[in-house]
């Protein structure tokens, strides 16, 4: 054996010692999102290192809808969650099971987070506005999901009494987007994503955006089960330094000091990164960006009239403090709305 080759030998097993410590002691964390362009964070973090760099192993684990995230934290299938909130996650939060510990993104003009699509049959038969609901079949994944909740705002805007509206539970963004494109509901309230390869692939028709429409506060929000949040502070603080790394990147890129969408320098390497993530074109990722709040601070005012618009139409069954399910150890307020 040359000296040439023990010294490169020895570099080698020096490499391998200052690495391998690194792996070994990395903390194994599951997170559960719908394939969308809302949890871009999530994406930017784990694509550039955020993750890593704070000591965390993190495996994305991906589901059709949102409700199940938050069954999937309460279970402990996954660690944290990033996604809409409905009556079944404030029920949960509500017996101590989860916890809020950072807001998601939330519908503003001028972004694309939710959606009111039409099916084809609809539009070309008439319905062109949400003005025009009233005897229509809307669909959403679950009765007391978020997009239930979009729905509500709308018809509460336009006048338009909700028993009005056959509201049709389909649990997937999947089973959504085969009845609307095969006409078997008129109408999908989507998550953004999904609303843009249907209206691409020419399958249904634009009414409106909810950030158009009717913009509020926190539709989406970062969760944890009760348990994680108590006993893992540490595994917590590492995640949501790494996320708001990431949410920062993601701000950055689109937004301005105004808070009106422009893209910036760094854009296109974001939207890089969230079309490898979405398995969306570049070029539909560009015209369908969220908002999302660089520091993931919380509307916590919101948070409380979701939870008494729930309540109020029976699918929250008990009453929720909204204190309860805001953990405040970790939760930055959105000034103004604590």
């Amino acid at each position: 054996m040359s000296a040439m080759t023990r010294i490169l030998g020895a570099v080698l097993l020096l490499c391998l010692a200052a690495v391998s410590p690194a792996k070994a002691d990395a903390i194994k964390i599951k997170i559960g999102l719908v394939r969308t362009l809302a949890v871009g964070p999530v994406f930017v973090a784990d694509e550039r290192g955020y993750f890593r760099d704070e000591g965390l192993d993190a495996e994305i684990v991906y589901f059709d809808a949102a409700q199940p995230i938050a069954i999937a934290a309460a279970s402990g299938d996954i660690d944290f969650g990033m996604t809409g909130m409905s009556a079944a996650s404030y029920s949960l939060a509500g017996q101590g099971v989860l916890k809020i510990i950072a807001a998601g993104n939330r519908e503003m003009p001028g972004f694309k987070n939710a959606g009111f699509i039409a099916s084809n049959r609809a539009y070309d038969a008439g319905l062109k506005s949400l003005k025009q609901l009233a005897g229509h079949s809307v669909a959403v994944t679950q009765v007391g999901s978020q997009l239930d909740y979009d729905l509500g705002l709308v018809a509460e805007k336009y006048k338009i009494d909700l028993k009005e509206i056959r509201l049709t539970a389909l649990q997937s963004n999947t089973n959504m987007s085969s009845a609307l494109a095969g006409g078997q509901a008129d109408v999908g309230v989507f998550p953004v994503t999904p609303a843009m390869a249907l209206i691409a692939k020419g399958d249904a028709k634009l009414l409106g955006w909810v950030g158009d429409e009717v913009p509020y506060g926190q539709p989406n929000t970062v969760f944890t089960s009760a348990k994680i949040a108590n006993n893992s502070r540490a595994t917590v603080e590492r995640f949501l330094r790494a996320l708001k790394h990431g949410a920062k990147d993601y701000h950055d890129a689109f937004a301005d000091a105004k808070e009106q969408r422009r893209d910036g320098p760094t854009a296109d390497a974001v939207i890089a990164i969230l079309a490898k993530y979405t398995k969306q074109p570049p070029e539909r990722i560009r015209i369908a960006i969220p908002w999302l709040d660089a520091q993931l601070r919380l509307d916590s005012k919101d948070i409380r009239h979701q939870i008494d618009w729930f309540h109020a139409r029976g699918e929250i069954k008990n009453a929720v403090n909204a204190a309860d399910v805001i953990d405040k150890r970790y939760v930055v307020p959105l000034p103004g709305r604590d």
